[in-house]
């Protein structure tokens, strides 16, 4: 089986800032365009319990953990892809039963910094304030996208004190 590329196959927890020129990553996604943050649950959920048998039926497999990728700063609304990294992306557009459409896309080549939040999902917004700051104090620039990598799987048994989920960001390009 294929796993996930370096930086991102690092079975412990990042626990600060680490910086690594990463490969870009063929994915299979779920794209959304001004999707309202409110309604985030339908996309994770109407995605997440489909893809994997969906892409399992087409020959496809997941080489690392479900992540989301933002395109820009949700505010009302974000535009985001959600989805896998695979062995190779779709080669055509993907129905699921919940009616969003998977299709080909790719986590991007570049120099990224990268984190590890262990926690439940309601302090990744305090998670990304950290992160951010370490990136400005090591004199790096963010730069979009940026994306989560839900390391844990959820599960209703799951403790959400114990949920790893990897925060990762492009950073500009050094000249």
């Amino acid at each position: 089986m294929t796993s996930m590329p370096a930086p991102y196959d690092s079975a412990d927890p990042l626990p600060s800032c680490r910086i690594a020129q990463a490969p870009a990553v063929p994915t299979a996604v779920v794209r959304q365009e001004g999707f309202a943050m409110y309604d985030m649950p339908s996309l994770m959920d109407g995605t997440f319990s489909h893809l994997p048998q969906a892409l399992a039926e087409a020959g496809i497999a997941p080489i690392g953990p479900a992540f989301s990728l933002h395109h820009r700063a949700p505010v009302d609304t974000a535009d985001l892809e959600v989805g896998f990294p695979v062995d190779s992306p779709p080669s055509a557009p993907i129905a699921l039963p919940s009616g969003f459409v998977v299709e080909a896309s790719e986590l991007p080549a570049g120099r990224v910094a990268m984190t590890s939040h262990i926690g439940g999902y309601g302090g990744l917004g305090e998670a990304w304030g950290r992160f951010t700051r370490s990136v400005g104090d090591r004199g790096e620039q963010m730069v979009h996208p940026f994306w989560e990598l839900y390391v844990t799987a959820p599960t209703p048994d799951t403790d959400p004190a114990t949920l790893r989920t990897d925060l990762v960001s492009l950073l500009e390009p050094r000249g």
